[in-house]
């Protein structure tokens, strides 16, 4: 009697249960929750391709270098590479001389210690180090930066969503915001407003704001547009430096296991044809 009576309680609330969820559904689709500012004018990222897209994909060594100079002559004073050391530089196209001067010459100098009193000074940077941070301490970042801590750039491309699509996006979409936002998410003092941030409005303000802002060695006609690629694809390399290893590694796998299936089935073909030869003599 007392299992029943539990059977019957258990039914009772997975009914209720069911009745419940039910109601929250139908509720759901004849009222949606309105949707909030956010969603209304966030953008996706746009349409923007590199040359290391796809399991093709190889990097740019020009590009990445270009890339490289918007971040150093720009992008260094508020963000970090703290993942990233000079000698690596090297990968995409600098030699041995160059990556010394970099690494001597970075406007910021590496924490060190004096041998002598043990107080903390600075000195230049060797290619062994890694980019040297651009404040000396989250303080410091917020006092500078409107009480937002710029973050570091190392692993940008795959912190985000949308990856370098997003931060080309991002440097390329500021705007006035459209007159039907509301005052809510209009952007307050200090901010900026990007239909491509989250949140609609940042604390950066637009860090490429003219054509020419960098002067390229190679040429190339430095607008927004292509600094904005130029730097996007850099933090593609920072994040994934490994790239094009990694599509070599895969094309021989795939390589690999095509050749072992081939072999394999020879090798079933071989091994049974003896049996079925026997199977059918002996059925006949």
């Amino acid at each position: 009697m007392v299992r029943i009576i539990g059977i019957l309680i258990g039914l009772f609330f997975s009914g209720w249960l069911l009745i419940s969820a039910g109601m929250g559904a139908v509720e759901y689709i004849s009222n949606p929750p309105a949707k909030t500012a956010e969603q209304l004018f966030l953008e996706e990222p746009k349409e923007v391709s590199y040359t290391s897209d796809g399991p093709l994909g190889k990097f740019d060594r020009q590009q990445l270098q270009r890339g490289f100079q918007v971040y150093k002559e720009v992008c260094s004073a508020c963000h970090s590479l703290r993942l990233v050391a000079f000698r690596n530089l090297e990968e995409i196209g600098y030699n041995e001389d160059e990556v010394k001067a970099i690494a001597a010459n970075w406007s910021i100098g590496v924490p060190d210690a004096d041998p002598n009193t043990g107080e903390m000074t600075t000195r230049p940077g060797l290619p062994a180090d890694k980019f040297p941070l651009p404040f000396a301490n989250d303080i410091a970042a917020r006092a500078a930066n409107n009480n937002a801590i710029p973050p570091d750039l190392s692993l940008m491309t795959k912190a985000r969503e949308g990856g370098a699509p997003y931060v080309y996006s991002l440097l390329t979409g500021y705007t006035d915001p459209p007159a039907n936002l509301p005052d809510a998410n209009k952007p307050g003092p200090g901010l900026h407003y990007n239909p491509y941030f989250a949140t609609l409005n940042l604390a950066m303000a637009p860090p490429l704001a003219v054509a020419d802002q960098v002067s390229y060695s190679d040429g190339t006609k430095a607008s927004i547009d292509q600094m904005s690629k130029d730097v996007s694809a850099f933090l593609i390399w920072t994040a994934e430096p490994k790239l094009e290893a990694r599509h070599q590694a895969g094309w021989a796998v795939l390589a690999f296991l095509l050749i072992a299936t081939i072999l394999a089935y020879l090798s079933y073909r071989t091994i049974w044809a003896d049996v079925k030869a026997e199977k059918k003599k002996k059925i006949s």
